[in-house]
């Protein structure tokens, strides 16, 4: 029987090793692509969230700048809404909607996005971004005619001009209110150069990289003087409750800047300015609101992978997949060719006996070694079945050939039929019935129909019958047999059968045991069996033939000479016996020692077998 596989070696590991490395690269590449995917995904979906927010907070406060109340924005929401796959609802102050891109309106989140406050953020000058400060498209009562816009326009155009022809770089930028103003990176003296017109310039301001452009505001319009006064005003009442009371200018620009030569009032100047432009700026915007997103949209939450994760993805997919082509590939070959090797040796013609290649040491070597042996086997057992068809004719001819030879000269008259030569004829026959009996028995065995009937014997009893039936015969041979055996001894048998069994082995010892010899037939108690013993202190048998002498047609003397061997078939038939008993048989001998040939049997009713 072959050694157990090594588990190293085992296919079954082998393609658990193959299965593990195939998942493993799989959820790796997988991990890996879900990983980085869905962190690219998310950074860029964060990001357009972050960017679609502060272009909701910068529509919505460019709506809130440009109208003195909410009323029609739901118009805007709704269109925003479909914009941006989001709901988008404004709150009053008191906790009251103004408006709901969701229909019925749905619960708020517990904290908003935003404020809408164009008097308190601008979300205009940054783009993203919310910063405190008026939002300078809130234009209230500064906002230009078409006349006076174009006449700063022109204005502004003729600065720029003379300032570009002294090879200063200047622009002319609108403000929302329809005033412009020029911008330049020249020096105030070049800017005062440019002579003629009616300007102020403000005070530019210094920065790390170098000064700051000047920037020229032209003087104020008629629709500009009386809210600029009212302006003036109101800073100059809140610079006199903090007990301010020197005088100031304010420039129309972007900023509203105060003008002073005093420290102090720029100190304080500016946040009573602020504090005044809100409270003119107040009722020409719509009211601060809160701003609510992404809660209770009906619209579904995804993002769209890009170009770049759809490669990634492709070509991750492809690698793993040609990974798992090659990995099964290879263990697929490995595991296939000694297979294909096999069913090319099974193909060939079965006269040849030809054998499988062992190359490797898993199951598959095994099943080769395996066939092997079975190919072995099967050429011994075709070899035995050619030498037992020609033992069988040999044994029936000699036999045969007597009768017949002996027939023949009595039918020619060349010899009368004396009784002698009757009972010679009647011997032959007996021998030649002898063998065919034998040879039935095998085939009997053979095809498992075998009769048993079993019963209890007392092995004593046994033992004495089967001296008794030899004695003669150890009489003629001057060979003594005795029985030495246990009391009260008993095994469940068949009678006829294992007389069969223990004639031929008392047969065998009789015929190998010298004049003077002795054959002592014992039986012992075994748990749950008794052994029955037949020890001759005949020639013996060498070690190199006792492996062989219950096959068929065995003999020790290869000459087949009548006086010491039979049919070479009793052994064979006794194995057959005892192992439908449920029963084994062994035998051990040495070269001029003897031979002890025993038979253990059941002493309980066995489990009968047909063979």
């Amino acid at each position: 029987m072959a050694a157990p596989v090594p588990l190293y070696r085992s296919l079954l590991v082998r393609l658990l090793a193959a299965s593990c490395l195939i998942a493993g690269c799989a959820i790796a590449a997988t991990a890996w692509l879900a990983t980085s995917t869905a962190t690219s995904a998310l950074a860029y979906q964060q990001g357009q969230s972050l960017q679609a927010d502060g272009e909701i907070v910068e529509r919505l406060s460019g709506y809130a700048a440009d109208h003195d109340s909410w009323t029609g924005v739901a118009s805007l929401l709704d269109q925003l809404s479909a914009q941006y796959h989001m709901r988008i609802a404004l709150v009053g102050a008191g906790g009251s909607v103004i408006s709901d891109s969701t229909k019925p309106s749905a619960s708020l989140p517990p904290t908003a996005t935003a404020t809408i406050d164009p008097l308190s953020f601008d979300t205009s000058t940054t783009p993203g971004a919310q910063r405190p400060g008026i939002d300078p498209r809130v234009v209230g009562p500064y906002l230009l005619t078409a006349q006076e816009s174009s006449a700063l326009r022109q204005l502004a155009d003729y600065e720029v001009s003379c300032l570009t022809s002294k090879g200063v770089q200047a622009q002319a930028i609108e403000l929302p209110t329809g005033r412009y103003t020029v911008q330049s990176n020249a020096s105030d003296q070049a800017v005062a150069g440019c002579g003629g017109l009616d300007t102020r310039m403000t005070a530019p301001t210094a920065t790390e990289a170098g000064p700051a452009p000047a920037s020229v505001a032209f003087e104020p319009t008629a629709t500009e003087a009386k809210p600029l006064a009212d302006l003036a005003a109101a800073t100059g009442a809140c610079l006199t409750r903090r007990g301010v009371t020197v005088k100031f200018d304010l420039t129309v620009t972007t900023g509203f800047q105060l003008r002073s030569a005093q420290t102090e009032v720029l100190e304080q100047g500016g946040q009573c300015l602020q504090a005044a432009r809100i409270d003119q700026l107040r009722p020409y915007v719509a009211p601060p609101a809160q701003l609510y997103l992404g809660i209770g949209t009906t619209a579904r939450e995804h993002f769209d992978l890009t170009g770049q994760n759809r490669s990634k993805i492709i070509w991750t997919a492809a690698l793993v997949l040609a990974i798992t082509l090659a990995v099964t590939t290879l263990v697929g070959l490995r595991l296939v060719r000694p297979l294909r090797a096999l069913i090319h040796t099974a193909r060939q013609d079965p006269a040849d006996f030809a054998r499988a290649p062992v190359t490797t040491r898993d199951e598959t070597g095994y099943l080769a070694m395996a066939f092997n042996q079975q190919t072995e086997r099967r050429q011994q057992m075709d070899a035995q079945r050619k030498a037992m068809v020609a033992d069988i004719a040999h044994e029936l001819r000699s036999p045969l050939t007597n009768i017949r030879g002996w027939l023949e000269v009595t039918r020619d008259g060349l010899v009368e039929p004396t009784p002698d030569l009757i009972t010679s004829l009647h011997d032959e026959a007996v021998l030649l019935q002898h063998i065919i009996d034998d040879l039935q028995d095998l085939a009997s065995a053979d095809a498992g129909t075998l009769r048993m009937h079993p019963q209890p014997m007392p092995v004593l009893a046994l033992l004495r019958r089967i001296v008794v039936a030899y004695r003669a015969q150890a009489s003629d041979l001057g060979v003594e047999v005795v029985v030495q055996a246990e009391p009260g001894l008993e095994i469940h048998a068949d009678p006829e059968r294992i007389r069969q069994v223990l004639g031929n082995l008392v047969s065998n010892a009789l015929r190998h045991t010298p004049r003077g010899g002795h054959v002592t037939l014992t039986a012992i108690a075994d748990p749950g069996a008794v052994e029955i013993s037949v020890v001759d202190t005949g020639t013996g048998i060498s070690e190199a033939d006792l492996p062989y002498i219950f096959d068929r047609f065995w003999r020790a003397e290869k000459s087949r000479n009548r006086s010491t061997g039979g049919s070479g078939l009793g052994l064979a038939i006794a194995r057959h016996l005892v192992q439908a008993h449920g029963g084994t048989i062994r035998a051990e001998s040495a070269i001029g020692v003897g031979t002890n040939m025993t038979v253990r049997l059941p002493s309980q009713t066995p489990e009968y077998r047909r063979v």
